[in-house]
């Protein structure tokens, strides 16, 4: 079973009704499109931390 945090988040109208339509086009509901969006960064900040640096 994963564990789950509830929060309270305070969006910016024109985010959430942004985020609103994402979800809609993607048949999810706002809240799967938010972690959808949110493990996505996750993973490419991960990955971006792990590559190898190139020296100038």
């Amino acid at each position: 079973m994963i564990e789950e945090t509830k929060i309270t988040l305070r969006l910016p109208t024109e985010l959430h009704q942004w985020l609103t339509a994402q979800a809609k086009s993607a048949r999810r509901s706002l809240n799967s499109e938010i972690i959808y969006r949110l493990e996505g960064e996750r993973d490419a900040a991960i990955a971006d931390a792990e590559s190898p640096r190139r020296r100038s």
